[in-house]
């Protein structure tokens, strides 16, 4: 009886596990499965096919890009060598001298010296009278002539540093023709055109210098003109004050005999 009681117990942990380790097939549960894994392969496929269409997408966007930089070019490679030149000529100083510079450095001594390479007679510090007496010029009266003489010095400056930097800047637009000609891209025709506008205009600016150093010139000289004539006014019209201040004075000293002339009887 015990050893009944002993493989009983010893069985019936085996029975209870032998259950336990059978399947249970639920068709639904199955035929839902292979339906969810199924939606989930046809989102995935159609996920691939998306990516695949964005980078066709893609490919032909840089295909164009590479086509649209082959025609238009890019800006930033294209370097040309009369930029800098350029750049230094615009932001250099102008050669010419103000007016009021011209002016404020006139000396008479340098009036009275000026003879222009020896194409003007030289007036001199001072001159001698026919009796030999040495008479110095005042300086302070020939400051006008100076200016005059300053302002032509200038002007002469301004049209030579012109004509040199007008020989160059041809120079450079005839290279920029040039390249405009045998250029390729967009972008190279758009940056010479700007270099060439830009040309144009530097070359239009040394006509203006030098227009503007003749108009000081121009300028001065009808100031000293203006003064010229001035001084001859003044002068005139001192002498006439002068004149009939004399003629009073004589008037009153010499007084002319209105009664007649009587003469003593013999």
């Amino acid at each position: 009886m015990k050893k009944l009681i002993i493989i009983t117990a010893l069985a019936l942990p085996l029975a209870f596990s032998a259950r336990a380790q059978w399947i249970v097939y639920d068709p639904a549960m199955n035929v839902q499965q292979i339906v969810d894994e199924a939606e989930s392969i046809a989102k995935y496929v159609t996920m691939i096919d998306n990516q695949v269409q964005q980078i066709n997408t893609l490919t032909s966007q840089l295909t164009e890009f590479k086509n649209y930089e082959a025609v238009f070019g890019n800006p930033g490679k294209v370097l040309l060598s009369m930029v800098a030149p350029l750049d230094t000529d615009l932001q250099s100083l102008e050669p010419g001298v103000n007016l009021e510079h011209l002016v404020a450095n006139a000396n008479g001594n340098i009036a009275l010296n000026f003879n222009d390479s020896g194409i003007y007679a030289t007036v001199g510090t001072r001159f001698q009278t026919p009796g030999g007496q040495t008479v110095q010029r005042p300086a302070s009266q020939y400051e006008p002539f100076s200016a005059i003489i300053n302002t032509a010095s200038n002007y002469v400056s301004v049209a030579d540093s012109a004509a040199q930097r007008r020989t160059t800047i041809k120079g450079e637009i005839a290279q920029t023709t040039q390249q405009l000609q045998a250029a390729t891209t967009d972008a190279e025709v758009q940056k010479l055109h700007g270099v060439l506008t830009s040309l144009n205009s530097d070359l239009a600016s040394t006509d203006d210098e030098v227009n503007q150093a003749a108009s000081a010139a121009t300028v001065q000289d009808i100031q000293n003109r203006n003064d010229q004539q001035k001084q001859i006014v003044a002068l005139t019209e001192q002498q006439n004050a002068e004149f009939t201040e004399s003629v009073s004075n004589y008037t009153a000293k010499f007084q002319l005999l209105n009664a007649p002339t009587t003469f003593p009887s013999p």
